[in-house]
């Protein structure tokens, strides 16, 4: 029986939330691999190594998971292993520079700047949203509706920097609308958007709290859309991934604002990995279960091994 070795656990601010997938993952593979479970924070070559498996599920979120220093061990190691490569996994980690290749592609993004919290003057004018350069589970985001917002706002990011100073931030515009996401998952050698899933926290914000704390948040599979946008906003998620370089699977957020434009927000390479995930529902709306979505990424990473081979 093939071995898989699933992983979770990590050093950022997203730990909790990895070894929840990490054990959602692990439970889901059990039936059909013999699953090794492995909680890390930093894991190095040798403590790799000495692990036997056929193939390795990262499900870690965060800088050094999710972001290419795991990637890096992992493509050393020379074991197949489910996701993004080093490169991709930077550049999708990057969210100033995301922005910037989807500007290039003739994808719509909200105006962003980077920016020190050192310095309180804001460089767009609010409503705007300041948040890590490279954090995701909305780690440290905050919407600045005004200016007393904002100035709370620069002073949790000052205290965030102190403890993290290699931490940077970035101020976006901040646009009123509907959450979409886009899940795209590997068939077949190539990547395919599943059925968009739309979410409306009960709060307006679907920060950590709304993602990982709270039960009101409603999610709506395929939802009723103006006429063409599922098929931009899929087309776009497609081109954005795979200018990337992404492999396996993604997911791509937007919003789409009241005049019916939609705009880019980000890109997460590993995202949630619960049953009632994102990814899980929108997979779950093809037709997919939960078991079936873990072991066919699983597959993906086989097929590579067999290629290289």
């Amino acid at each position: 029986m093939t071995r898989v070795l699933v992983l979770g656990g990590g050093p950022d601010a997203e730990r909790p939330v990895s070894l929840t997938s990490a054990r959602s993952v692990a439970q889901a593979l059990s039936s059909t691999y013999t699953v090794i479970e492995r909680t890390i924070d930093r894991l190095s070559l040798s403590e790799l190594r000495s692990i036997e498996s056929d193939v390795v599920f990262p499900v870690l979120h965060g800088q050094y998971g999710e972001g290419g220093p795991l990637q890096d061990l992992l493509e050393v190691d020379g074991r197949p292993y489910v996701g993004c490569g080093p490169r991709a996994a930077r550049a999708c980690m990057d969210k100033m520079g995301c922005k910037l290749q989807a500007s290039r592609l003739g994808i719509r993004t909200a105006p962003a700047f980077v920016f020190d919290p050192r310095d309180d003057h804001a460089p767009i004018d609010p409503p705007v949203v300041l948040k890590p350069t490279h954090d995701g589970s909305s780690v440290g985001l905050h919407v600045c509706r005004d200016r007393a917002d904002w100035e709370h706002a620069v002073e949790q990011a000052r205290e965030d920097l102190s403890a993290n100073p290699h931490r940077s931030y970035m101020v976006e515009q901040y646009i009123e609308g509907r959450e979409l996401t886009v899940a795209l998952l590997a068939r077949e050698g190539s990547l395919r958007a599943l059925p968009i899933v739309e979410i409306a926290p009960a709060g307006g914000v679907y920060d950590y709290e709304a993602k990982y704390q709270r039960s009101d948040t409603v999610y709506t599979t395929d939802p009723a859309l103006p006429a063409g946008v599922r098929e931009r906003v899929c087309a776009e998620a497609l081109t954005l991934a795979r200018a990337l370089g992404v492999r396996d699977l993604a997911r791509v957020d937007f919003l789409l604002d009241r005049e019916g434009s939609h705009w880019l927000l980000e890109i997460n390479t590993m995202p949630g990995f619960t049953p009632t995930s994102l990814v899980p529902k929108a997979a779950a709306a093809e037709g997919l279960p939960f078991a079936a979505l873990c072991s066919q990424l699983v597959g993906c990473a086989m097929s590579r091994s067999h290629q290289k081979a």
